[in-house]
């Protein structure tokens, strides 16, 4: 992207509401505080798969607007939740349309590191690392760090 800035302090960390990735922000904030840099914390919002009674269906602008918006609270909660409301590093939001993986390495492109907890909201609860998470490490241009829940 042309905006996408090339910063080697930047950290990019995807939040999704989930333990992990509460414990991946709070990571990162610690991290930047160490290095001087800032956080970038990040949260892809999509349809879901099967939007509308009768199956997938264009969704209208008002939809859009409100999953959108709906994204955009949530990670404001997450972050006041897990860093406060006067974090101790710059910590900027990003909210984008797209997979959360396909998002999170856009993001993540010049940045010193992605951090993203090893599972989200979704999938199976018993595996140990989510695709999303799997995905990043797999991809990423820089470096990963998958934090676990409960900091294990």
């Amino acid at each position: 992207m042309a905006d996408q800035r090339e910063e080697t302090g930047r950290i990019v960390v995807g939040v999704d509401g989930s333990d992990s990735s509460k414990q991946a922000l709070r990571w990162a904030v610690r991290q930047a505080q160490l290095t001087g840099g800032v956080v970038e914390a990040v949260t892809a919002w999509d349809f879901p798969q099967f939007h509308g009674a009768l199956g997938w269906l264009p969704p209208s602008s008002s939809d859009e607007a409100a999953v959108e918006g709906r994204a955009r609270r949530e990670l404001a909660e997450a972050i006041e939740e897990t860093v406060g409301s006067q974090p101790p590093v710059e910590v900027r939001t990003e909210v984008r349309y797209g997979t959360a993986a396909g998002v999170l390495l856009d993001a993540a492109r010049g940045a010193s590191m992605l951090v993203v907890g090893s599972r989200g909201l979704g999938g199976f609860s018993g595996l140990l690392l989510g695709s999303v998470a799997q995905h990043c490490t797999q991809h990423a241009a820089c470096p990963v760090v998958v934090m676990r829940d409960g900091g294990r």
